[in-house]
């Protein structure tokens, strides 16, 4: 197995785990990863993902001497029940996941943290989108969302050169949100996904669709907002942040 899976309470886990190829990407670890984001949407108990790789580097992306056929063939599929971690197929995650990166995180690999929702990464790390140096373009979503991250100048400066670019960089555009001395940022990532995780995971979900569909549509967005807060406030979660207010103590959730 390319991709280790841990429960730690409310948390899933999600390693990239073939340390000896720097996490470079099969289409069975592909596999192996959707199978894992469908374990977080499918399991009830599982409020937040956090998503890391084991060894000294985050992804030097596609193993393309292996990947290559594949991607001649048609493209990438997902079995069912898994779900693409680009985000770019099928059904849309609805848990928020928290994404920690170190060493090289290449191509696919900045791609998987612009579609998370929270970025985390090793002052060492060292980025790039090098697709346009190899005759290709960024297929696993950074042409839509490094712009949306960063702004447009920002993203087709390294977009359209292929350069590389190191974490201050990163953390200047928006494409992480801090970033920790080495080797702290999976537990940097474990903590910021914990204090997600102890809020009202419906409303944590609720304020995760809401804000996507912002992002393709304010005004439907801004218009459904009463709509959408309705079931929340019938919540048995939503009577507890009531009870815990008035109590003076800290709200425990269940998500129901």
């Amino acid at each position: 197995m390319s991709v280790t899976v841990e429960r730690r309470e409310h948390l899933l886990l999600i390693g990239l785990d073939r340390v000896d190829k720097r996490n470079s990407f099969t289409t069975d670890m592909v596999a192996e990863l959707a199978a894992a984001y469908g374990e977080l949407e499918r399991d009830s108990d599982a409020w937040v993902g956090v998503l890391f790789a084991h060894g000294d580097h985050f992804t030097t992306g596609f193993d393309l001497a292996q990947v290559a056929p594949t991607l001649n063939a048609g493209g990438l599929t997902f079995a069912e029940g898994s779900l693409d971690p680009w985000g770019v197929s099928g059904p849309v995650r609805t848990k928020p996941l928290v994404a920690a990166a170190q060493g090289w995180c290449l191509t696919l690999g900045i791609e998987l943290l612009l579609a998370a929702d929270v970025r985390v990464a090793a002052e060492d790390t060292r980025f790039g989108q090098i697709e346009i140096q190899r005759g290709i373009y960024p297929f696993g979503g950074a042409t839509v969302r490094m712009p949306q991250a960063a702004g447009w100048g920002n993203a087709m400066r390294w977009l359209l050169t292929g350069d590389e670019f190191d974490a201050a960089e990163a953390y200047r555009i928006g494409l992480v949100q801090e970033v920790v001395p080495a080797g702290r940022q999976v537990d940097r990532a474990i903590e910021l996904a914990g204090r997600i995780a102890a809020q009202a995971p419906l409303g944590v979900r609720a304020t995760l669709a809401s804000a996507r569909a912002g992002l393709d549509d304010p005004s439907g967005a801004l218009s459904r907002l009463s709509a959408d807060l309705q079931p929340l406030l019938t919540s048995a979660d939503a009577a507890e942040g009531v009870r815990s207010f008035v109590e003076r103590r800290k709200a425990v959730f269940t998500g129901k």
